[in-house]
């Protein structure tokens, strides 16, 4: 019984890590808007603040990698620890999933500082413009 549940517990959070998985990187031909490099389009590019409210998005975007990173680390983990415990290793196991929880914690808590510092620009944003329009 106590197996079912581990490994149920395993394929919960294996499954959990994919669906919060690390965003695919664009190719540099997509990140252009008229197809050509950057380092050759003639013209210099003015770089745009964004909105508070796009801001707002992107500090939720972090959030979720943060979380995303984090239940990876912990599903690393614990595989880890099932292995051990598999094997005869009980002292390796609970190091592994140590290392796991503490993976979870840092990378949680990371993308939640950030996200929070992104969320309040943005807010902060939009209350100054809030208050151009009233005054």
């Amino acid at each position: 019984m106590r197996h079912a549940v581990t490994v149920a517990f395993v394929l919960v959070l294996a499954v959990a890590s994919v669906a919060f998985g690390k965003p695919q990187a664009q190719s540099p031909a997509a990140q252009t808007s008229t197809g050509q490099p950057a380092a050759h389009q003639g013209k210099k590019q003015v770089k745009k603040s964004s909105g508070p409210g796009h801001e707002a998005a992107r500090g939720g975007g972090d959030v979720a990698k943060g979380v995303g990173r984090g239940t990876e680390s912990m599903a690393k983990g614990t595989a880890g620890s099932v292995g051990d415990l598999a094997t005869g290793h009980p002292v390796m196991a609970g190091a592994s999933l140590g290392k796991g929880v503490a993976g979870l914690g840092k990378n949680t808590g990371e993308g939640t500082v950030k996200g929070t510092a992104k969320v309040g620009k943005g807010v902060g944003g939009g209350l100054k413009k809030l208050g151009r329009k009233i005054f």
